[in-house]
C-alpha cells in the first residue's frame, strides 16, 4: 500500500521529533554558594535543601545536594595581581602580607601577575604561606601592561596550577578592571564573557578588589566606572563578590580580606541536575532560598556537564 504525501510528510515530523527527544540528556553539575547573615557576627540559622528552588536557563531543576563545607576542606586560592598597577600599591603590601600569613592550613595559596595577557606566577601553590609571600612584590608597570586583566584571568582559568579536584578554587583579582579593547562599559564586552566563560569551566570563584591607576581627568573617571562595573559582573557571574569605594582608592584592604575569610568560612557546597543537549554547556542559574536574615550569594552562571551524571 503506498502512502501519500501527506502521510509520508507527517511520519517525517514525528522522526524528527523523536530525534530531537533523543538529544536531550541529564546533566550535573556544582556550584560554591554563599550563605551569611545581614548582621555580622550572627551565626548563620539552619539552611536546608527543602528551603530552597533552582532553575537552569529558566528551567526547574533539580538540587542533588545541600551541604556546609567542612572547615578543613581544602582551598585553592591566587591572588591575581595587576602588572600595570601604580607603585602605590605598595602601600597595601603589609595588608596583603598579613592576609596571607593569617590564612589556616587547609588554604594553599599562590600569587600570580598579570602581564601581556597572562597569569605570570612566581611559585607553585603552598600551605607554607611564608614562602608564598617571597614572591609578593610591588608591581609599578605601565597602565595596561597586563594587556587586559579578562585575558589574564582566561589565562589563569586554562592554566590552573591545583591539582586537587575536590577542592574549591578562589580567586582574588587586584586591579582597576579597565578593558582596554572596550574601555566604555560594554556588558556583552566579548572579552569579559569569555573570561566568565572559562572561568566557569574551572569551577574558579572570583572576588576583585578595585585599584585605580589612572589618574583623576574625566576620562580616568568614566574609566573607572567602567572598570569597576565590569568587575562587578565577573563576580557576580562566579558567585564572588567585587569590593569598591567610591571610585577612589580604598585607604587599606583589611577590611576586604576580613570578608573573604568570612565568606570562606561559610560556603556552601551546591548539586544540581538539569536537561542539555548532549555535551557541556554553561547556563544560567537562580536561585530562590527561604532563609529569613540571610544573605544569599550564588552564581550567576554555572557549568551543566553530561559526564558528571552519576
Amino acid at each position: 500500500m503506498k502512502m501519500s504525501a501527506r502521510a509520508i510528510a507527517a511520519a517525517g515530523t514525528l522522526l524528527l521529533m523523536a530525534a530531537s527527544a533523543g538529544a536531550q540528556s541529564m546533566g550535573a553539575g556544582q556550584a560554591v554558594v554563599t550563605v551569611l547573615t545581614k548582621h555580622e557576627g550572627e551565626v548563620p540559622s539552619s539552611v536546608a535543601q527543602q528551603d530552597m528552588a533552582i532553575k537552569l536557563d529558566g528551567k526547574a531543576a533539580k538540587v542533588t545536594k545541600w551541604k556546609q563545607y567542612e572547615p578543613d576542606n581544602k582551598i585553592e586560592l591566587v591572588l591575581l595581581i595587576d602588572g600595570g598597577a601604580r607603585s602605590s600599591l605598595g602601600r597595601q603590601m603589609g595588608d596583603i602580607q598579613n592576609f596571607i600569613n593569617a590564612l589556616p592550613p587547609n588554604i594553599l595559596a599562590g600569587i600570580a601577575y598579570m602581564q601581556n595577557g597572562q597569569a605570570l606566577f612566581s611559585g607553585p601553590l603552598s600551605a607554607d604561606h611564608a614562602t608564598v609571600l617571597k614572591n609578593l612584590h610591588v608591581t609599578g608597570g605601565m597602565v595596561g601592561s597586563s594587556a587586559s586583566p579578562y585575558f589574564c584571568l582566561s589565562d589563569l582559568a586554562r592554566q590552573w596550577p591545583g591539582q586537587d579536584p575536590a577542592a574549591r578554587r578562589e580567586v582574588v583579582m587586584i586591579t582597576d578592571g579597565v578593558d582596554p579593547y572596550q574601555q566604555q562599559f560594554d556588558p556583552s564586552d566579548p572579552y569579559v564573557l569569555a573570561s566568565i566563560n572559562d572561568a566557569v569551566h574551572a569551577r574558579l570563584v572570583v572576588y576583585a578588589i578595585y585599584w585605580g591607576s589612572r589618574g583623576f581627568s574625566v576620562a580616568a573617571q568614566m574609566d573607572t566606572s567602567a572598570g569597576q562595573n565590569l568587575l562587578g559582573e565577573v563576580a557576580a557571574a562566579t558567585g564572588g563578590k567585587s569590593f569598591y569605594m567610591g571610585t577612589g582608592n580604598p585607604v587599606s584592604f583589611e577590611g576586604y580580606f576580613q570578608e573573604l575569610i568570612r565568606r570562606f568560612r561559610n560556603q556552601w557546597e551546591l548539586g544540581f541536575e538539569g536537561s542539555l543537549n548532549g555535551r557541556p554547556q554553561v547556563e544560567d542559574l537562580r536561585l530562590k532560598m527561604h532563609a529569613p536574615g540571610t544573605e544569599i550569594d550564588a552564581p550567576q552562571r554555572v557549568l551543566l556537564d553530561p559526564a558528571a551524571v552519576r
